[in-house]
């Protein structure tokens, strides 16, 4: 346990109602005490916990009050990080927060670090590192889902699931091990298979887990979706509609868009992050050549892709190059400014078409809708067929239109995992190295190769699982996850 006392601005930097400085260490208590002044003279040291007193903090030095606060004292153990924490309670304007966080500095308590209050909540034993990681996709969760999903695993759904099944493995790993102890006795083939059996559901139960990374992820980081075209198809209006505001600059000069502008969207309970791209097209000018090479690339690195056409003008090579780079991504093709007379080569609303401008686009994608960024007709067929394609492998949705409803009760909880989502990399990395470790038990045990090199391998898959909970960890993994908290969680 830590013996030196730390202390942050727990809230964000500006104006508000009410700001917080919290402690936490061994002398958090004293050393707030030594800058508090109550009106009934009350001693924080003396006082109930959890309980809020009413006065002023002063500088010692000058005997000028700095602000007027409320104070709790929470004692060890029942606090977050299980040390004595003390939080001061100041009106919330930037100066008097950090007056009173450079008394309190001088008065014997150092900087905390990033996450370092959460840091030390997972060294005190209060929560494992699996909760600990959630307590950050909680801060950052955009949508009710994302925050239903944090929720879950900070109150230790997926700790509960990987200690389960490390428990299984470890007594079957005590179970090879007596074997070992006693040389003479040899496994009796009922027991190997029933053995077998064993790690084989574990390891179903894993691929269950890792399985639900793919649509877990997008819950932590957001479903990516790309908004790419040529130039003036109406990028940038989709984006400021599906926002419901102009974030994006629209003009009729064509390359406006210089840079990646992205944002995050809810489209029914599923987070998204969503780029509008530069427009691709040859340019000879420096700035807007270099927006359409991150236009590409964010065509590699998005989950969905949305290319838009301009359903008033025929294709052109700018348009056809665009579906070329798209056709072999996720994707969904808006024909753009539906408001508007369609180009005769358009197929019409009443069933017609004209020379085959709707069979060409059947060629680059299976997902092909009619929109008006600047009406908004079609943007909620949209954001239905977002979802359809967002669920395409675990739920086998295509063609499906959700209400908001429907998509909770689809998608909350996921059924084969017992509602234990993994959202995390590390979590998948860990969870498919154990099923590897697990596979080389199975081969070791039909090979009869010699029990300890079973052994060896049942501890391997002990380890990796551990490493997801914390109860197997390095300094430099712990170091880099509470490096992505703020200061003061």
């Amino acid at each position: 346990m830590n013996d030196d006392t730390i202390a942050a601005i727990s809230t964000p930097l500006g104006e508000g109602g009410i700001g917080i400085v919290r402690l936490s260490g061994r002398d958090a208590v004293s050393i707030v005490e030594k800058l508090f002044s109550s009106p009934k003279n009350k001693k924080l040291s003396e006082s109930e916990s959890h309980k809020l007193i009413h006065g002023f903090i002063k500088n010692p030095s000058t005997n000028t009050t700095i602000d007027e606060v409320l104070v709790t004292v929470m004692k060890a153990p029942k606090t977050y990080t299980k040390e004595d924490v003390v939080e001061i309670n100041c009106h919330g304007g930037i100066l008097p927060l950090r007056e009173v966080l450079e008394l309190v500095l001088r008065s014997g308590a150092r900087p905390a670090e990033p996450g370092e209050f959460t840091k030390r909540a997972f060294l005190n034993g209060r929560i494992d590192l699996s909760q600990a990681e959630a307590v950050i996709d909680l801060i950052r969760a955009k949508t009710d889902e994302s925050r239903r999903v944090a929720v879950e695993q900070l109150s230790g759904g997926l700790s509960e699931k990987i200690t389960s099944l490390r428990d299984r493995i470890a007594s079957i790993c005590a179970h090879i091990e007596a074997y070992i102890d006693f040389p003479e006795e040899e496994i009796e083939p009922a027991s190997l298979e029933s053995i077998l059996n064993e790690i084989q559901d574990i390891k179903n139960g894993l691929s269950i887990l890792s399985n639900s990374f793919e649509e877990g992820r997008f819950f932590r980081e957001g479903f990516k979706i790309a908004i790419v075209g040529r130039p003036n198809v109406g990028k940038s209006s989709l984006l400021n509609a599906l926002l419901n505001r102009d974030r994006a600059i629209v003009t009729e000069t064509p390359g406006t868009t210089r840079d990646l502008l992205e944002e995050y969207l809810n489209v029914k309970g599923l987070p998204v992050r969503i780029m509008d791209t530069a427009g691709i097209r040859e340019t000879h000018e420096m700035a807007e050549r270099e927006g359409v090479m991150r236009s590409l690339k964010a065509i590699d690195d998005a989950d969905l892709i949305i290319g838009i056409i301009d359903g008033t003008t025929p294709l052109n090579n700018e348009d056809m190059v665009v579906l070329e780079k798209i056709k072999d991504k996720k994707n969904i093709i808006a024909i753009n400014k539906s408001d508007l007379p369609p180009h005769p080569s358009l197929p019409l609303k009443g069933g017609g078409s004209g020379w085959g401008f709707e069979n060409c686009l059947k060629q680059y994608s299976q997902n092909v809708l009619m929109i008006s960024a600047k009406t908004g007709e079609g943007l909620d067929t949209l954001k239905d067929k977002i979802l359809d394609v967002s669920l395409i492998k675990s739920q086998k949705l295509v063609g499906a239109t959700l209400s908001e409803d429907s998509y909770r009760e689809v998608r909350s909880p996921f059924d084969e995992s017992e509602g234990v989502i993994v959202t995390n990399i590390r979590h998948k990395v860990a969870i498919d190295n154990g099923i590897t470790a697990l596979n080389n038990v199975s081969a070791a045990l039909r090979s009869l190769l010699p029990l300890e090199i079973v052994a060896m391998e049942m501890r391997d898959a002990l380890d990796r699982l551990g490493e997801i909970v914390g109860s197997v960890t390095t300094e430099d993994i712990l170091n880099r996850i509470f490096s992505e908290f703020c200061i003061g969680k």
